[in-house]
C-alpha cells in the first residue's frame, strides 16, 4: 500500500483556512487537520471474515474574537470561506473564556526532531491476511483450545498538521502495524476466553504473529474451572497488562483542568510522596518509535521528557495553555488537541521498573492474589476509592494454585499508591508502558 498522505497539501490548506479566518474577522485562528488511511483484516475458523480499508479526513477551524472561542469541524478543506465565517460568527456571540487564547509565536516551537515515527513497509490485504492466518493456527494448537474467537492483523497510517496564526505551521505521520488473537477453551457455560496482542510503529519490531497466538491460547486454557472467593484482605500483584489502568487512574487525577476544576483527588499532594522511594513515573514525546511520540504538542510548543514523580515525589501537573493559565503555572507541553480545543494529556508514559520478577514478588507474598483481567470502571476521581471486577488467579505458598473470576478488588488509591511496588517486567506494547505492580493488603470481595 502506498502512503497516500500529501503532507505538504495539508499544510498549505491549514494555512489557507487560517488565513480565511482572519479575513472573517477573528482576531486569531488556528488549524488541525487530521488524515488517516487504515487497512484491516479478520480471521474466524481459518475464513477471512472481514476485509476493510477506511480513509478518513477531518479538519477543525478554532477562532478567537478576543476573549470569545468558537470552533467547527468538516472533512472538506473546500468549505474554507464558509467554515471560517461560520466560526467567526459563533464566537462572537459565544461567553467569555478569560484563559483561551493562542500560544505566542515566542513559544512555539521552531526545530523538529526526527523521531522516526513513520515505517516505509507496504503493507496490503493478502499480507495482513496471513498474519492473522497464523496468530489464529497457533492459538488453535495449544492444547485444550476448543475454538477460536477470531484474529485480525491492521495496518494504518496517520497524518496531522497544525496552523496557528502565531505563525506555526508543523505535521507528522504516524504508522502502526497490529496483531490480536482470541481464543476459547472448554465448552458450554464452561467456556472460558482470553487474548492477547501486539501493536507497534515499525512491523521489525512486531511480534511474530504464532507468538501471539500462542499466548493467546495459553491464557484462555489457564483460566478454565475458575473459583469464587470469599470476602477477605489480601496481596495483590498486578501483571503489567491489568497494571496499565492503575497509571491511567494516576495520569487522570494529575491532569491540570481537574486540578483547576478541583475535581481530583490529588489537587493538594503537589511536592509531597505519593509513591514509595524509588518509584519514578515520567512522560517522554521524544521517544523514537513510541507509540504516542510527536514533535510538538497540540498547541504548536516544543515537547521535552517530563518527570511527574521522582523518588516517589509527584512533581508536577500535566498542562496544556488554558489550565496553566489558570492555575498560575508555566505550560509543559502537554496539549492534545481534540474538537474544539485542546485538553492536558500524557504521551509515552512509563513507570519505571524495578528489581525483582513476577514470579519474586508473588513468592514474598506467598498467599495472595494475581490479578489478570479488570471489569468496570470504577474509580471515583474526587475521592480516589476504587473499586473494579476482576479475575486472576490465586496464590498460595508463592505460586499460582487456581483461577478465580467474579470478584471485585476495593480500595482508595492514594494508599494504593503509598504502597505499591514496580516488578522488573516492563510491558512496552502501549503508550502506558508499566511493570507488574504489588500492592499491599486490599479488600476482596467475594461470595
Amino acid at each position: 500500500m502506498q502512503h497516500p498522505i500529501d503532507q505538504t497539501r495539508l499544510m498549505d490548506e491549514a494555512r489557507a483556512l487560517v488565513a480565511a479566518a482572519l479575513k472573517a474577522g477573528a482576531d486569531a485562528a488556528d488549524v488541525v487537520a487530521a488524515t488517516g488511511v487504515s487497512l484491516g483484516v479478520e480471521m474466524r475458523e481459518g475464513k477471512l471474515e472481514e476485509s476493510e480499508r477506511s480513509e478518513a479526513d477531518d479538519v477543525t477551524l478554532r477562532v478567537f474574537c478576543g476573549h470569545r472561542v468558537a470552533s467547527v469541524s468538516s472533512n472538506d478543506f473546500r468549505e474554507g470561506a464558509t467554515l471560517a465565517e461560520r466560526a467567526v460568527a459563533m464566537a462572537r456571540v459565544a461567553p467569555e473564556d478569560p484563559f483561551a487564547g493562542l500560544v505566542p509565536a515566542s513559544e512555539l516551537a521552531s526545530e523538529f526532531t526526527d523521531l522516526e515515527l513513520l515505517d516505509d513497509v507496504q503493507v496490503d490485504a493478502e499480507v495482513l491476511t496471513e498474519r492473522a492466518r497464523e496468530a489464529e493456527a497457533a492459538a488453535l494448537a495449544v492444547q485444550g483450545v476448543s475454538r477460536s474467537g477470531g484474529a485480525s492483523a491492521s495496518f494504518r497510517l496517520a497524518g496531522m498538521v497544525l496552523a496557528t496564526s502565531e505563525g506555526f505551521c508543523g505535521g507528522y505521520l504516524v504508522s502502526r502495524h497490529g496483531v490480536s488473537a482470541t481464543a476459547v477453551a472448554g465448552d458450554g457455560t464452561a467456556m472460558e476466553r482470553d487474548y492477547d496482542f501486539d501493536s507497534r510503529g515499525f512491523l521489525g519490531d512486531l511480534a511474530d504473529p504464532r507468538e501471539i497466538g500462542r499466548r493467546a491460547g495459553e491464557r484462555a486454557v489457564a483460566r478454565l474451572n475458575p473459583r469464587k472467593l470469599s470476602t477477605r484482605t489480601a496481596d495483590i500483584v498486578y501483571e503489567p497488562r491489568a497494571a496499565r489502568s492503575l497509571l491511567g487512574h494516576f495520569a487522570g487525577a494529575i491532569n491540570g483542568a481537574a486540578i483547576a476544576r478541583g475535581t481530583s483527588f490529588l489537587k493538594e499532594r503537589m511536592g509531597e510522596r505519593l509513591f514509595r522511594e524509588g518509584i519514578t513515573i515520567t512522560d517522554d514525546p521524544t521517544r523514537p518509535r513510541g507509540p504516542a511520540s510527536r514533535p510538538f504538542d497540540g498547541e504548536g510548543r516544543p515537547v521535552a521528557p517530563l518527570v511527574l514523580v521522582e523518588d516517589g515525589v509527584l512533581k508536577t501537573w500535566l498542562l496544556d495553555t488554558p489550565a496553566a493559565r489558570e492555575l498560575g503555572l508555566a505550560p509543559n507541553g502537554r496539549a492534545s488537541r481534540g474538537g474544539a480545543g485542546t485538553s492536558p494529556s500524557t504521551t509515552n508514559l512509563t513507570l519505571s521498573p524495578g528489581t525483582r520478577s513476577q514470579e519474586e514478588m508473588l513468592a514474598e507474598i506467598g498467599t495472595g492474589l494475581l490479578v489478570t483481567d479488570l471489569i468496570g470502571h470504577g474509580v471515583n476521581g474526587v475521592t480516589g476509592d476504587y473499586s473494579r471486577g476482576a479475575s486472576g488467579f490465586w496464590i498460595e505458598d508463592g505460586a499460582i494454585a487456581y483461577p478465580v473470576s467474579e470478584i471485585t478488588i476495593a480500595g482508595n488509591l492514594i494508599p494504593m499508591f503509598a504502597s505499591l511496588e514496580a516488578g522488573s517486567d516492563l510491558d512496552t506494547r502501549s503508550a502506558y508502558q508499566v511493570p507488574s505492580l504489588l500492592l499491599k493488603g486490599l479488600t476482596i470481595a467475594g461470595e
